[in-house]
């Protein structure tokens, strides 16, 4: 039996946006096994005790967004990597995750169930790793990525990549069977225009109604859901008025957008911290010309959306989205949150409301019993300062995850 007891602590309950006066949690076996006030347990030889001396206990943290295999914005240069060195490079992604205090990611383009695998069975440290496989992408949409003088049409698209191309009800409906059967936990379709592909436009609409019930259909009859990729109302409305379970990104939205939102209890993972980022560093890493240009139509009105957003109480869930070497950026979205959202909403976002989005409700992003022990040890309370999460060197003494100490 493996038993952990951590004293002296004050719990931050983010369904409540509250925090404990001292308390202590003893977590058995990887879940939390009981919480209380005042005198705890006394640590017998057999548990990890750990003395947090006033810190704040909270649920680990859960990003919404990544793309593990993504770690360079350099096309020509990751087009000559073999499948195991970006597998590796992944990995040791998912490790720095780890250790900024996220215990549990998702990640919506890329990863596959041999990386999950690997963590889950320890050969690489990093997060629970919740994956949907390749995204699929129209014909020249958001993930077609081939150049302009290509002409041959992918085959078996077997290496691994962020997304697939399926045209067509059918192909689309194949393409999600097949995402599902490789153990897909979402399927994430591209329904507009992106940054990172040189050859649309952000407000484009891809795929038809037809296509797009026809994924939302086969998500439901896997006890699955369909998140999308979409900036403008054109797609985004389209998208929930088909079903569609999540929205990421969502910059231009309208205040139909905000209705569709709310009638279906859908989500919103908006990325601001992506194009903050893009619009400083994205030529110096390799991003084009045609890429860059698109940054300014997004990341003017990320923000106010957000707040819209916010106002409205539509369920908000944290996600970063950063490729490459600006993931080190990551818990800088709390930062460009903090200038709209409360901090206690913002914690939320990043545990408690992302866990029922994972349909992982009671089990992560919560300090109640029975749930996974997947905790950060953290000087000061972020309830207060939420930028003491972004500071992990100076603020975070331990991550726990299913009860063992990173």
């Amino acid at each position: 039996m493996n038993r952990l007891l951590i004293t002296n602590a004050h719990l931050l309950h983010p369904e409540a946006g509250e925090i404990t006066d001292v308390s202590w949690l003893e977590a058995v076996d990887g879940r939390i096994a009981a919480t209380g006030t005042g005198r705890a347990p006394s640590p017998t030889d057999d548990v990890r005790h750990i003395d947090a001396a006033g810190a704040t206990v909270m649920p680990g943290l859960i990003d919404a967004h990544v793309h593990l295999l993504l770690s360079t914005l350099d096309r020509q240069e990751s087009d000559s990597w073999t499948p195991g060195y970006a597998t590796v490079r992944a990995l040791a992604e998912a490790g720095r995750m780890l250790r900024r205090g996220f215990t549990t990611v998702r990640d919506v383009g890329g990863a596959d169930h041999g990386m999950a695998r690997a963590i889950e069975e320890g050969l690489a440290p990093g997060p629970r790793l919740v994956f949907g496989g390749k995204a699929l992408s129209q014909t020249g949409g958001h993930g077609d990525l081939r150049p302009l003088g290509d002409d041959a049409m992918p085959c078996c698209q077997a290496r691994p990549a962020f997304s697939r191309i399926a045209d067509g009800v059918d192909a689309v409906r194949a393409a999600a069977r097949d995402e599902f059967r490789k153990g897909a936990a979402h399927l994430k379709m591209l329904l507009s225009g992106g940054v990172a592909s040189p050859h649309d436009e952000v407000s484009e609409v891809q795929y038809t109604d037809e296509e797009l019930c026809a994924a939302v259909t086969e998500a439901e009859n896997h006890n699955r859901y369909v998140t999308v990729h979409a900036y403008h109302p054109r797609g985004v409305n389209r998208a929930l008025r088909a079903g569609v379970r999540c929205v990421e990104h969502g910059n231009l939205i309208d205040d139909e957008t905000i209705r569709l939102l709310l009638e279906n209890d859908a989500y919103l993972v908006p990325t601001l911290i992506t194009y903050d980022q893009l619009a400083k560093l994205g030529k110096k890493l390799g991003m084009g010309e045609a890429s860059h240009r698109k940054i300014a139509d997004v990341h003017e009105g990320g923000l106010a959306a957000l707040e819209r957003a916010h106002t409205a109480g539509v369920n908000l869930v944290y996600g970063s989205d950063l490729l490459g070497p600006m993931r080190t950026a990551q818990l800088e979205e709390f930062t460009l949150r903090a200038e709209v959202q409360p901090a206690a909403d913002l914690v939320r976002a990043a545990t408690s409301t992302a866990a029922r989005l994972l349909n992982l409700e009671s089990q992560i992003g919560t300090l109640a019993i029975g749930a996974s022990a997947d905790l950060l040890i953290v000087d000061g309370n972020p309830l207060d300062d939420i930028s003491l999460l972004t500071r992990p060197q100076d603020n975070l003494r331990h991550v726990i995850k299913g009860g063992n100490v990173v």
